[in-house]
């Protein structure tokens, strides 16, 4: 019990000294809800040495037999026990949670015309493209790494979880002119648009499609998706655009080339 609910305890009330949002340090007090195999090994190694005996390997053994299934059950479904648990959460989350109060003014002073969900390799991309279009552009990302890897190239990146309910209250939507998300999942993105939707974002909300799966889209599309992109389709279109003007060049190339040859082959004859 120590382990399935006291150290997730531990480590939310740690996130939450530190500034971080309820959910946050829910799910990952969730992914710490159990000991590794490590630890079995750990305590068998002192078993052969004499500095612990047979019943406390034996109890160590029991308890990662339990708590690693069990805090995987809880991480698959960390999102509804988030939604359980919502209400009495308030105590694990500052009233200013600094660390993810990432939505103040952008650096330039201007306003935020757009907001990318997702900054990965094609969301990244996606929100240089529109920075250099001279949008005013804010992406948002689940991943520290990322995000500070993009601030330091000068982009406005900012962290936030787009799955988070309680971040869509603090993002500049009366602002926000079109919304972009290029998150993978489908549920993900669901929840984004419902949360928009209720926070009161009446503008387009475009959603990157990682499957050509048509129920995926006409379900996006309900939902209140506006447009949609497919970026493996999309990429293929381009590539093959790209291609057969190479190949129409390489064409015209080899009939002028022929052309030359039999203008020579004549002059000298």
């Amino acid at each position: 019990m120590f382990v399935l609910l006291g150290k997730p305890l531990i480590v939310m009330a740690v996130l939450a000294w530190l500034g971080y949002r309820k959910r946050t340090n829910l799910l990952t007090g969730v992914t710490l809800a159990q000991i590794s195999e490590f630890s079995i090994i750990f305590i068998a190694m002192g078993a052969q040495l004499g500095q612990a005996d047979e019943e406390t390997l034996g109890l160590v053994t029991l308890v990662g037999l339990l708590t690693i299934p069990l805090s995987a059950i809880l991480i698959i479904n960390s999102d509804a026990l988030f939604r359980l648990l919502d209400p009495w959460l308030g105590v694990f989350e500052r009233s200013k949670p600094e660390r993810e109060l990432a939505f103040g003014p952008r650096p330039d002073g201007s306003t935020t015309d757009a907001l990318v969900f997702g900054l990965g390799r094609y969301g990244s991309r996606l929100l240089a493209e529109l920075q250099q279009e001279g949008v005013h552009v804010t992406g948002v990302d689940f991943d520290p790494e990322a995000v500070r890897a993009l601030q330091a190239e000068g982009v406005d990146a900012r962290f936030g979880d787009a799955e988070d309910p309680h971040l869509l209250a603090a993002l500049p939507l009366d602002e926000t002119r079109s919304v972009v998300s290029t998150l993978p999942s489908v549920d993900a993105n669901l929840g984004l648009i419902d949360g928009l939707r209720r926070h009161g974002y009446a503008g387009p909300i475009t959603v990157a499609v990682a499957s050509d799966w048509e129920p995926h889209a006409d379900e996006l599309r309900r939902a209140g998706a506006t447009d949609l992109l497919y970026p493996y389709r999309d990429a293929a279109d381009h590539a093959g655009e790209f291609l057969r003007r190479k190949l129409a060049e390489h064409m015209r190339d080899g009939e002028a080339a022929d052309r030359r040859m039999a203008e020579s082959g004549t002059a000298a004859r």
